[in-house]
């Protein structure tokens, strides 16, 4: 039997971590990408002796990563190693409240405790919350696709549908950190975790409680190099796998024949392929690849709120900051105002939360000698035709302004270099919809259930990767969207 060929649309890491599953599986693959470099978000560039990560910046739940090299017979630690982290972010409120989220439990405990006087009763009663919505979905709703009937026959899935009712769905997120805790402080510490997938803690379900657990629990770590060393050693283990990529390379149609998916087309020449794995946006795969066909477009589902987006600064900063770490919050003194501002107003609010990250310092090399390379992002709404420019403009000068106040010192004359990465420029470089982050929000309380499915219920042979289908956005969900096309090919 001949060899069956498999094409994958897009070598973002989903798209990888799918190629080295299938190529593992036997087939023969093949990765479109349209940009001269993989990744997709989870990319690198330097400018002026600094190195930026320029997507995702934190990395939690390694084993998915390690998991793809054992599938292939290799050894991990001869491809990729990461650190654990101490502490996981430093925060800083406006009140001049600093908090450090420490990765032992115990020892967070007690520094929330020392900090805002929460008891900490209190704080293990909202831990145990999230262990709990953790412990009911994630073998079923997360490692397993919910648009297959098989699913439902297991008796994992069957005990958790029973206990449905913990995972906290029938209220929001802010409501239910309040019902946990007392402190202000404590509360915003903990809404701020819907940012993890683009969403609002003032409506998104309680649900996503979940991820301080992961947070907490499996811990946070950084690549030995960088976020990009994701990428690069994926990509080194797709390759010798027999994975052949394929750059500046973008697909122009997706070929169908009847009910089936024949390959794709690409500067006007047809390449067959027994299956094609799309990790392009939804939206797009069916808008621009799939516009032949307009009768099989999902209408709802490509009508569904898309998640936030991010406004980045990439600045090389002449100096170093012995009170910041490798993670860095600097909260809003009004979180309800600042979501507003994004999901109501659809636009940026005058007092941004900041997320800073400096990779230099545990990579010091990404930065000259005494300096260091922030990562400076806040959350935004997605591309809707703001008036970009204007925003851009005005939320420097607050994010220059918050930040030298609450480190006491000006920083905008230590500002050496700086790009920009904003909805506009996200949404072209990476054909994410409006540019946002995790494809779809998570605002829905029914969310989950309406993520496109990763294979298509209309055209035999066509599958799903990446944060713009189940089970989401992010790193970890991206690996495991690639799993669950895997175990899907070939199966009904």
């Amino acid at each position: 039997m001949p060899q069956p060929k498999a094409i994958i649309i897009g070598a973002g890491i989903a798209g990888i971590a799918t190629a080295i599953r299938l190529a593992i599986k036997g087939y023969r693959v093949e990765v479109y990408e349209a940009n001269s470099y993989p990744g997709g978000k989870l990319s690198e560039f330097e400018q002026q002796g600094y190195r930026f990560d320029a997507g995702p910046s934190l990395f939690t739940m390694p084993q998915y990563v390690d998991e793809l090299f054992t599938l292939a017979g290799k050894d991990p630690r001869r491809y990729f190693n990461y650190q654990k982290l101490d502490t996981v972010c430093n925060y800083f409120y406006e009140d001049g409240t600093r908090l450090s989220a420490y990765a032992d439990g115990e020892k967070l405990v007690n520094e929330l405790f020392s900090k805002t006087g929460e008891q900490p009763a209190n704080i293990r009663k909202h831990a145990i919350n999230s262990q709990r919505i953790y412990d009911i979905t994630n073998h079923v709703f997360l490692e397993r696709s919910l648009h297959r009937l098989s699913t439902y026959l297991r008796w994992n899935t069957v005990r958790s549908i029973l206990r449905l009712p913990g995972i906290d769905s029938m209220r929001n997120m802010h409501t239910a950190n309040q019902s946990f805790l007392k402190d202000k402080r404590l509360v915003q510490f903990y809404d701020r975790y819907a940012t993890y997938n683009g969403s609002n803690p003032y409506q998104a379900p309680a649900t996503l409680n979940i991820i301080p657990y992961f947070e907490q629990h499996f811990g946070a770590y950084f690549p030995e190099g960088g976020m990009y060393c994701i990428t690069s050693s994926l990509i080194k283990l797709a390759e010798e796998l027999g994975v052949v990529f394929h750059y500046n390379s973008p697909v122009e149609q997706i070929v169908v024949e009847g009910d089936k998916v024949s390959g794709v087309m690409i500067d006007g020449e047809v390449i067959n392929a027994d299956i094609v794995v799309s990790n392009m946006d939804v939206w797009f795969t069916y808008k621009k690849l799939l516009s032949h066909l307009p009768g099989i477009h999902p209408k709802k589902i490509l009508q569904q709120e898309c998640s936030s987006s991010a406004l980045i600064f990439y600045w090389g900063v002449s100096k170093q900051f012995a009170q910041l770490d490798l993670h860095n919050i600097f909260f809003s003194a009004d979180y309800e105002a600042e979501f507003n501002s994004i999901w109501k107003q659809q636009t940026i609010g005058a007092d941004p939360t900041v997320y800073l990250n400096i990779s230099s310092k545990l990579k010091p090399d990404d930065a000259p000698e005494d300096h260091e390379n922030w990562f400076v992002m806040i959350n935004v709404p997605a591309n809707k035709g703001q008036d970009w420019d204007t925003l851009i403009t005005r939320a420097r000068t607050n994010i220059i302004a918050k930040l030298s106040r609450l480190l006491g010192e000006d920083i905008a004359p230590l500002i050496q270099c700086e790009s920009i990465l904003d909805p506009r420029s996200i949404e072209s470089r990476t054909s994410s919809y409006q540019g946002s982050l995790y494809g779809t929000s998570s605002n829905n309380r029914f969310a989950a259930f309406l993520r496109h499915a990763n294979r298509s219920s209309k055209l035999n042979n066509l599958y799903f990767c990446g944060g713009s289908v189940h089970p989401g956005g992010g790193i970890p969900l991206c690996l495991l969207s690639a799993k669950i096309v895997s175990d899907w090919v070939g199966k009904r």
